[in-house]
């Protein structure tokens, strides 16, 4: 596909991450956001591998963290009831869910490809970067 094909898209994602114990700088990837300015797609898919994060830290409170986690995909959709941040433009909502941060919830550095079908490359981003291999 030429680069300036109309079904030819850029988009960025990151890996959202949990980092139980900041100092330690350890980490499990639980999900993925994903953003394509030219489709005005912006998604953000968790998969939580509590047995994963439990090995880094096994007093978590797994509640409070979901809770936390379910606020990205929330602020992706956007609108009312998503809070002041939710009702940012698209691109505004993915600059700030990607922020560098020190807190349990972080994100990769943002990273860039290109595609035409955001769903799959979502799909394929989860498997590669999110899921183990079983």
């Amino acid at each position: 596909m030429r680069a300036d094909s109309p079904n030819s898209n850029h988009y960025d994602y990151a890996v959202i991450r949990v980092v139980p114990r900041v100092e330690r700088e350890e980490f499990v990837n639980v999900g993925v956001i994903l953003s394509c300015e030219a489709s005005r797609y912006l998604e953000a898919r968790i998969e939580l591998d509590e047995a994963r994060v439990l090995a880094l830290a096994p007093d978590l409170d797994m509640e409070s963290l979901r809770r936390h986690l379910d606020t990205i995909p929330a602020i992706c959709r956007g609108g009312v009831g998503t809070g002041p941040i939710g009702l940012l433009p698209q691109r505004a909502r993915f600059h700030w869910l990607t922020a560098k941060r020190s807190s349990i919830i972080q994100t990769s550095p943002v990273h860039m490809g290109k595609c035409g079908d955001m769903p799959a490359i979502m799909e394929h981003l989860l498997q590669s970067m999110v899921r183990l291999e079983r």
